[in-house]
């Protein structure tokens, strides 16, 4: 498979500046000086990095301080699952049939990512990695499973690690399917993500998979996100409720992408 591209963002940030969004995200209150001294960056520089973000919509200034502002596609886990959660649950079976007993797979963390662990208890002997703590609950009580999570920062609102310790560990291993699920699905951009960090879990596993199963229900379609986490040519098939159409459905075919739609006949 080809490497999967650089960060990208629709929102045309860079590295720090989407650092800035992870900080204040886990933070939401922070002083501009508190942030610039977490970033190791001028108070300059910070600065002008939050007039931008505020022009863009992302943050809200006030008074020396500055706040993450709270947008619809960032939800808690929980309010996650219950949106769209019918097509969600036929992705998830639909995946689940593509994994034998005694297959190894990665899966990340992500709402149609827990269905398809819950989908997947009657499999057997599966080598499961991930760095989500809720699916690796779901999975451990399988009959002959073996569950390696990863350690890392931990996030509150799903319990899912990231960062480097996350990321050194998940590439340690070979697996045959890597599924991933995705925020958005754009034409241009490829798979798409709300979080660096997310995207960043995502890029470690091409290279150490056979192939990569993309979840994602039709909401996602023609949604850019913040950061573009795999290029098309990297996914091997998107597993959904409806068929893409137009340029979407154009980009996927020219890469060779396979399309399942769950409950088609």
């Amino acid at each position: 498979m080809a490497q999967s591209p650089e960060v990208m963002s629709d929102l045309r940030l860079n590295a720090r500046q989407a650092r800035i969004l992870e900080v204040l995200r886990r933070d939401q209150l922070l002083a501009v000086t508190q942030l610039a001294e977490a970033l190791d960056v001028s108070g300059e520089t910070i600065r002008r990095d939050l007039r931008l973000l505020s022009a863009k919509g992302l943050v809200e200034k006030s008074h020396g301080n500055v706040r993450w502002r709270d947008r619809s596609e960032d939800q808690p886990l929980q309010r996650r699952l219950l949106d769209n959660m019918a097509p969600k649950q036929g992705i998830a079976r639909a995946i689940a049939d593509e994994i034998s007993d005694g297959e190894s797979i990665f899966l990340d963390t992500g709402s149609t990512n827990i269905y398809v662990a819950q989908a997947l208890k009657g499999r057997r002997n599966l080598t499961v990695v991930t760095n989500s703590a809720p699916i690796a609950q779901h999975l451990s009580t399988g009959e002959g499973n073996r569950v390696y999570l990863a350690g890392g920062e931990l996030r509150a609102d799903d319990s899912a690690a990231f960062g480097p310790a996350a990321i050194a560990f998940l590439q340690q291993f070979m697996v045959k399917t890597a599924i991933i699920s995705a925020s958005g699905l754009d034409a241009n951009l490829g798979v798409m993500d709300n979080h660096l960090c997310e995207a960043d879990v995502s890029r470690s596993v091409i290279g150490h998979t056979e192939r990569v199963i993309v979840g994602a229900d039709y909401t996602k379609f023609n949604r850019r996100c913040l950061v573009s986490a795999l290029g098309f040519a990297d996914v091997d098939l998107l597993v959904t409720d409806q068929k893409p159409t137009g340029p979407l459905s154009d980009e996927l075919d020219r890469h060779d992408v396979e399309i399942l739609v769950a409950g088609a006949v």
